[in-house]
């Protein structure tokens, strides 16, 4: 394994917007490099670290809290965290900032529509028929981020080419080491 700074990469994003898709991706490019890293999903997480929470606000607040535990404890041990959740509310966001080790904020962006059409799980019908309550960026708020460290429009780009902007911005910052062509 190669020598590395810990940082947390957090994919926010509606549901749909590709930040699994991503984080998978971005996983894989950093496991030929022979990276430390894990990957921290939502879905996963839900069913086994935070299956006692629902969808309220607090619920959500306490499901990121102890998601930025873990990270906050691979991170500070020189692993690369891949976090990809909905992460609605800004304020929630800064806390996993200053609680992290390097945490750079990843905006996987696409619209509403663009989000729905992708919905395998039919979740986006039964919110907008009223059938779901809470539900991020139709019945509940998704705060987007202000000034996030990396903005991906996955509607606009392939995946190969975000992972490769995402890439080549932490090589740029010292915490990938460049991918080796032997």
């Amino acid at each position: 394994m190669l020598q590395h700074p810990g940082f947390v990469l957090w994919f926010t994003g509606l549901s749909g917007s590709g930040k699994t898709t991503l984080a998978v991706a971005v996983e894989q490019a950093m496991r030929t490099r022979t990276m430390r890293v894990e990957r921290l999903d939502g879905d996963t997480v839900r069913q086994s670290l935070t299956r006692d929470l629902g969808f309220s606000k607090e619920d959500r607040d306490k499901n990121i809290e102890r998601v930025t535990f873990v990270a906050k404890l691979l991170s500070r041990n020189n692993v690369a965290v891949l976090a990809a959740f909905i992460s609605p509310y800004r304020a929630m966001r800064q806390v996993i900032r200053q609680e992290t080790t390097n945490y750079i904020e990843v905006f996987v962006d696409a619209p509403l529509e663009v989000c729905a059409s992708r919905d395998v799980k039919g979740l986006y019908a039964k919110a907008l028929a009223g059938q779901i309550p809470n539900f991020t960026g139709v019945n509940d708020p998704y705060e987007a981020p202000e000034a996030p460290d990396l903005h991906i429009r996955t509607d606009q780009e392939p995946v190969d080419q975000s992972v490769q902007r995402i890439l080549t911005w932490l090589e740029q910052r010292g915490l990938t080491p460049p991918l080796r062509n032997d």
